[in-house]
């Protein structure tokens, strides 16, 4: 990935700072302002809306700000994937790995897991982007050391019981991205499914 450090000039007003016409912000915007907004594009439009004047007027500012603060586009991608990356990353680091109540933990991973609703366009964006495709293994590959940790725990040696749960995560959110249907169901009726192998 490219430097994701911000492009500002020292010494001179920012654009942001400065009085629009046609009713445009003259709120001082941020890297994270930016940041948030093109993760809001992309849940809702996906990638081809995560450049500078799409995510301008979603603001309501100009392409000078966005310039302000990224060098280009490729390098605001860059820095939207790294703090998804960073992000997913740190969730995962920061579960328990305790062998108690190792069932619970399944189910709350899930959980967890389906409530990002940047995955879907992520998963779609990285089809054809290969920046993405490699944020989203190496997260992918963190999660799954997670499952197989805790199906360990419960008498589960086999690595493809950690796959089949892994991709029934990534795949509900897709059959149904636009739904408020709850999609935790199928997961965890997969997760009884697996801990009744572990009872035999």
């Amino acid at each position: 990935m490219t430097d994701m450090r911000a492009n500002a000039r020292p010494g001179l007003a920012s654009p942001s700072d400065c009085a629009y016409p046609n009713g445009m912000t003259s709120t001082r915007l941020t890297p994270d302002t930016w940041l948030a907004a093109g993760f809001d594009a992309l849940q809702e439009l996906g990638a081809q809306a995560i450049a500078a004047e799409p995510l301008a007027r979603r603001l309501g500012t100009t392409k000078g700000s966005f310039y302000w603060h990224f060098r280009d586009v490729p390098t605001f991608q860059d820095a939207l994937l790294v703090r998804w990356q960073e992000a997913a990353l740190a969730h995962v680091a920061n579960l328990p790995k305790s062998a108690d109540e190792a069932d619970q933990k399944l189910r709350q991973f899930g959980r967890e897991i389906m409530k990002d609703r940047n995955e879907v366009a992520l998963r779609i964006w990285a089809q054809r982007d290969q920046r993405v495709a490699a944020a989203l293994n190496a997260v992918d590959n963190a999660r799954r050391d997670y499952l197989v940790s805790l199906l360990e725990q419960l008498g589960l040696g086999n690595p493809d019981f950690a796959r089949a749960l892994q991709a029934t995560l990534v795949g509900l959110p897709q059959i149904s991205p636009n739904t408020h249907t709850d999609q935790t169901a199928p997961f965890n009726t997969l997760v009884d499914t697996v801990l009744a192998l572990a009872d035999e």
